[in-house]
């Protein structure tokens, strides 16, 4: 069984809106569940991986290493 290639802080596209009308998701937490938090009103929600797989439309944008935005910071 393939799984979605996600990581902590990437920002994901879910196919139906929160209700405050926001899509978009930022993940918080990996794992049998996944935590994410609404980048519209900053709601967090957990949900089952196969439901976030099942609902995700796009990977809007994946998380920097940890090496590489230490570097930027100095």
């Amino acid at each position: 069984m393939k799984f979605v290639p996600l990581a902590l802080h990437d920002r994901i596209r879910l196919r139906k809106p929160h209700p405050c009308g926001s899509y978009d998701w930022l993940v918080i937490r990996l794992g049998a569940d996944i935590g994410l938090k609404c980048e519209g009103c900053g709601r967090r929600v957990m949900l089952p991986r196969s439901e976030v797989e099942r609902r995700l439309k796009q990977i809007l944008s994946h998380a920097e290493a940890p090496s590489q935005a230490a570097a930027d910071n100095e």
